[in-house]
C-alpha cells in the first residue's frame, strides 16, 4: 500500500501531451480532465505538487481519489525535492510567483469538470489550503520558505490560503514565518504577516525569544520599529536567561536599534538578566563604543551597577581588552575605578592578569592615570566599616541572646515565686481555718461553762453583773465571727492569686476582731472568777492583755498602711515606664513581694 496509483491518458500523437492522473489509495474520487497535466494524490500528507516532468499535480493525503474516465491506473512513487519538498516549496525557494499562481490555479482546472457550485468551491478551498500548508522534512511550509528568502510576491500569493495554524507552524529550529522574516530583516513581509494576524508578534521561538528579540539581535531597525508600533509591550518580554532585546542589540553593537529601544523606554537600560547584567555589561563585551555612549547618555548611573559576581562594566571591559570603552567609562564621574569584585579584584588587578598586548598596556596606563590601585594596596575603609558593623551585629546578637535567656530565667523564677506565693496563701488560709474553728469551739464551750457557775435551773449565778454581760457579748461576737470565717474558707474556690489575697485580707481582719473579743471575754470573766478580794489580779490581767493586743494590732495596722502605700507607688511606676520587660517585672513584684498576710 506504500505505492501511489498514477493514471495516464493515452496520447494519440507526440505533440499534444497525454493527460496523466496519479491517484492515491484514498476513499474519495474525482474525475480528471483531458489536459496535458497530471493530478497526483500521494500518501505523504495533504499537498499539491507540480513535478518537473510534465507538470504533474500531486495531492498528498487529501482524502480524495481521482479516476480517469478510461480507467487506466499506474502505481508510482511521489516526486519530491531534496528535503521532501513539494513543487510549491521549490517555486517559493526560487521566488517564482507565477509558478505559485499556476500551481494554485491548476487546482481549479483539475476540479472544474468534476464538481460545480458550492461543492466545487469547498473542495477547491480544502485542497488549496492543504497544498499551501504542507510541510517538508524540515517542518517548513512554502510560506516559511518565501518569508525566509524575502520573496514578497510569493508571500502575497500564499498568505490568503494559509490557515491560522499553518502560519504559526515552527520548523525544527523553532522559528515560524514571522520570526524568520524578522531575523532576516524582511520588513515588508513582517508588515504583511502582522497585518494578517497581529497576534503573531507575541509568538516565541526557542528560549522564549520574540520576533522583536530576533530582529534586534540582527540589527534590523525597520523591523524593530514595526514590531514596537504594533505592540510596545514586547519590550517587557525577555528570553529564558533574562536577556531582553536591548541586551542582545547592545551586545551585537547595533547602535540605531539600541537608540530606538531606549527612546521607547529609557528605564530599559537598568533591566538586568539572571546574572544581574545590564545592557551596558553586554555592550562593553562588544566593540562598539557608540552603543556604550548611547546607554550612558540614557542613564549614566548604570556604570556603577555590579552583576551577581560584583563585576561592573569597567571590570568586564578590562577583561575583554576594550581599551576604547575603558577610556569612555573612565571619563564618567560615577565610575569607581577601584571597585572590588566578589573575588576582591580591582580593574587594575584584572588588567595585570591579562596577556601582554598593546591594548593591555593602554588599559593599564589609563587605569593608573585615573588612580587605580591593586586590591591589596587599597586603604579599605569600607571593608573596615563592614568588619566593624559585622562585629557590632555579633555583639548585639549575643546581647539579645543573653537578654532572651535572662528573660526566660526571670520568667521561670517568677513562675516559681507565684507558685510559692500561692502555696503560702493556701497554707495561710488553712491555718486561719484551723484557728477559726478553735476560736469557735472555745467560744461555744464557754457558754456552757460560764464563769461563777450556774444554779439548779442552769442559769448563770452572775448573770446580772456587768462583767458577765461583757463576757457574754464578747464571747458571742468571737463565736459568730469565727464561724463566719470558717464558712467563707469552705465556700470560696481557690484560683486567682490576687482574689485569694483579698479574701485572706478580709478574713484576717475578721480574725483580729475574734481575737479581740476573745481577749475581752477572758478579761471580763477574770473579774467574775477572782471576786472582790483578788480584784487586783483581774486588773493586772486586763493591763497585760490590753498592752499585748494593742501593740500587736498597732504593728499590724502600720504594716497594712505601709503595704498599701507601697503598692500604690509601684502601680504608678508601672504605668509610667515604657517597655515590656519593665512592665512584666513591675507586675511580678507587685504580686510576689507582699508574701506576709495582711
Amino acid at each position: 500500500m506504500g505505492l501511489n496509483m498514477e493514471y495516464q491518458c493515452p496520447s494519440p500523437s507526440p505533440s499534444p501531451r497525454a493527460p496523466a492522473l496519479v491517484v492515491s489509495n484514498s476513499s474519495k474520487s474525482f474525475t480528471g480532465s483531458n489536459s496535458s497535466k497530471a493530478l497526483v494524490v500521494s500518501t505523504s500528507g495533504k499537498a499539491l505538487i507540480v513535478s518537473n516532468s510534465g507538470k504533474s499535480l500531486v495531492v498528498s493525503n487529501s482524502g480524495k481519489r481521482i479516476f480517469e474516465q478510461s480507467g487506466k491506473k499506474k502505481y508510482v512513487k511521489q516526486v519530491t525535492g531534496r528535503h521532501n519538498d513539494t513543487e510549491l516549496h521549490l517555486a517559493a525557494q526560487k521566488g517564482d510567483a507565477a509558478a505559485v499562481r499556476q500551481i494554485l490555479g491548476e487546482i481549479n482546472e483539475q476540479m472544474l469538470k468534476t464538481l460545480s457550485g458550492a461543492e466545487f468551491d469547498a473542495e477547491v478551498a480544502e485542497i488549496r489550503s492543504a497544498v499551501v500548508n504542507e510541510v517538508n522534512e524540515l517542518g517548513e511550509t512554502a510560506l516559511f520558505t518565501a518569508a525566509e528568502k524575502g520573496f514578497v510576491s510569493v508571500v502575497k500569493e500564499l498568505l490568503p490560503y494559509t490557515t491560522s495554524e499553518g502560519i504559526r507552524l515552527k520548523n525544527r529550529s523553532g522559528f515560524d514565518p514571522l520570526h524568520i522574516a524578522a531575523s532576516h530583516g524582511h520588513h515588508e513581509i513582517v508588515k504583511m504577516l502582522l497585518c494578517h494576524d497581529p497576534e503573531l508578534s507575541k509568538t516565541v521561538a526557542q528560549s522564549n525569544a520574540t520576533p522583536l528579540i530576533s530582529a534586534a539581535t540582527k540589527g534590523h531597525l525597520a523591523v524593530v520599529n514595526e514590531l514596537l508600533l504594533m505592540d510596545s509591550s514586547l519590550l517587557e518580554i525577555s528570553r529564558s536567561n533574562g536577556k531582553n532585546a536591548l541586551h542582545l542589540a547592545a551586545r551585537q553593537g547595533h547602535v540605531d536599534v539600541v537608540q530606538a529601544l531606549l527612546d521607547k523606554d529609557p528605564q530599559l537600560a537598568r533591566r538586568t538578566d539572571k546574572k544581574g547584567q545590564t545592557a551596558l555589561h553586554m555592550a562593553v563585551k562588544g566593540v562598539s563604543g557608540a552603543v556604550v555612549k548611547v546607554l550612558l547618555q540614557a542613564d549614566a548611573a548604570i556604570v556603577m551597577l555590579p552583576d551577581k559576581f560584583g563585576n561592573t562594566a569597567l571590570h568586564i571591559a578590562t577583561r575583554k581588552k576594550r581599551a576604547e570603552i575603558v577610556n569612555e567609562l573612565l571619563l564618567l564621574r560615577d565610575t569607581n575605578v577601584n571597585a572590588l569584585t566578589r573575588d576582591h579584584k580591582t580593574a587594575l588587578d584584572i588588567a595585570e592578569g591579562l596577556s601582554l598586548s598593546e591594548d593591555t598596556f593602554e588599559i593599564k596606563e589609563c587605569l593608573t592615570r585615573c588612580g587605580a590601585v591593586r586590591a591589596n594596596e587599597l586603604n579599605q575603609p569600607r571593608d573596615e566599616l563592614r568588619k566593624t558593623v559585622s562585629q557590632i551585629k555579633r555583639d548585639v546578637h549575643t546581647q539579645l541572646e543573653q537578654a532572651r535567656k535572662t528573660n526566660k530565667n526571670v520568667d521561670g523564677i517568677a513562675k516559681e515565686l507565684r507558685k510559692l506565693h500561692r502555696d503560702g496563701i493556701n497554707n495561710a488560709t488553712n491555718s486561719v481555718t484551723v484557728v477559726a474553728v478553735l476560736f469557735a469551739t472555745v467560744a461555744f464551750a464557754a457558754i456552757f461553762t460560764v464563769p461563777g457557775g450556774d444554779d439548779d435551773d442552769g442559769v448563770a449565778v452572775r448573770v446580772s453583773s456587768p462583767s458577765f454581760k461583757v463576757f457574754f457579748i464578747s464571747n458571742a461576737v468571737a463565736l459568730f465571727t469565727s464561724l463566719a470565717v470558717v464558712v467563707v474558707q469552705i465556700t470560696v474556690v481557690r484560683g486567682e492569686v490576687k482574689s485569694e489575697r483579698r479574701v485572706v485580707e478580709v478574713i484576717n481582719k475578721l480574725m483580729w476582731l475574734a481575737s479581740v473579743c476573745t481577749t475581752v471575754a477572758f478579761i471580763s470573766s477574770s473579774y467574775i472568777v477572782m471576786g472582790r478580794h483578788y480584784k487586783w489580779a483581774a486588773i493586772l490581767v486586763t493591763v497585760i492583755g490590753a498592752v499585748i493586743m494593742a501593740g500587736v494590732l498597732s504593728a499590724m495596722t502600720y504594716y497594712v498602711v505601709r503595704s498599701r502605700r507601697t503598692r500604690r507607688v509601684r502601680k504608678k511606676e508601672k504605668y509610667s515606664r515604657r517597655g515590656t520587660n519593665s512592665w512584666r517585672r513591675s507586675e511580678t513584684d507587685s504580686e510576689v513581694n507582699p508574701i506576709y498576710v495582711i
